[in-house]
């Protein structure tokens, strides 16, 4: 979105600004006292707002009007999980996009609902598509450093395997600085992300929200991510999960192969692509684990996101 930063820097540069929104919106709630606010992500903005309107009594659980909802948890499995105590104390209501998050919740009191991933949806859309022909795919990344780090990784690892053109998706002006400042070598095709499904036959990924997307697409691959040696330490003493890829969380199982810091070597990044090319066994096992994730992540009996937001909030 147009008001979404990262980074402590970002966050500071922009202070005025989300002050001035943060603001805003809770004189907008306290104006118009709406019988409930579903919250959706970020909940850097968010909960410090949802704790705002306790403070000044609007909010249900300190006896006002005004029904807090959250829609997709903040990723409490990974890191800081003692804000679920606080969520509790100031929302109504919760609703998951993964349903191992649902357990996340127990006995804090604070209703969790799971009502399926977005990317489940009907009106879906995906931005990959899987054809055996196709070129391999390259995906470093949204942010700035991250893609710095990464994009170097996957160029020399489609470089060593050299039997396929590759295509990059880049979401944004700035990401294809960082990729073009970096090198971008002969039979390599840089793509803007405009909504249209790139069709790919392999992929090698960082581990965000484009993971998910490959995965849900049917394409084989693996995830590749370099971060600071420091940076990496202090995260993997934070953050307690097996897989960085949220498929591999979610089928408890490598589905992406996870080649992480030093492991992300040419020459294992082209093994990796040779098995996804040109092994029928390993599309057929990809298969197999997308309609395992497909099963996992699909909408609930109970309805939609939004008929559990009237739900909840009093109006369904």
């Amino acid at each position: 979105t147009a008001s979404s930063v990262v980074g402590l820097v970002e966050v500071l540069k922009n202070y005025s600004f989300f002050k001035a929104l943060f603001d805003t919106t809770a004189d907008w709630i306290a104006t118009h006292r709406p019988c409930a606010v579903c919250f959706v992500d970020y909940p850097g903005f968010n909960l410090r707002l949802a704790a705002a309107l306790n403070q000044r009594g609007l909010a249900a659980k300190a006896g006002g009007p005004v029904k807090l909802l959250f829609y997709i948890s903040p990723q409490i499995w990974a890191w800081k999980a003692g804000r679920r105590f606080k969520m509790a104390k100031q929302l109504d209501a919760l609703a998951c996009i993964f349903p191992f998050e649902v357990a996340c919740y127990a006995y804090t009191g604070l209703p969790v609902d799971f009502v399926g991933h977005p990317f489940l949806a009907g009106d879906y859309a995906p931005p990959v598509r899987f054809d055996a022909d196709a070129p391999v795919l390259l995906l470093p990344g949204s942010r700035k450093q991250a893609v710095g780090r990464i994009w170097p990784l996957l160029r020399e690892g489609h470089a060593a395997y050299g039997k396929r053109s590759a295509r990059v998706i880049y979401p944004s002006a700035a990401i294809r600085e960082v990729i073009e400042s970096s090198g971008v070598p002969a039979g390599v095709e840089l793509i803007a992300n405009t909504g249209e499904p790139v069709a790919a036959s392999a992929v090698l990924t960082s581990s965000g929200t484009m993971s998910l997307h490959c995965a849900l697409a049917g394409l084989p691959g693996a995830i590749v991510y370099r971060a600071n040696p420091l940076t990496y330490l202090l995260g993997r003493w934070l953050v307690k999960i097996p897989y960085l890829g949220i498929n591999n969380l979610l089928l408890k199982a490598p589905m992406y192969p996870e080649y992480l810091q030093g492991a992300a070597s040419p020459t294992a990044l082209a093994s990796e692509l040779r098995d996804c090319v040109e092994n029928p066994a390993r599309r057929e096992q990809t298969l197999a684990q997308t309609e395992a994730l497909k099963t996992i992540l699909r909408q609930p009996a109970e309805g939609t996101a939004a008929d559990w937001a009237l739900r909840r909030g009093g109006l369904g």
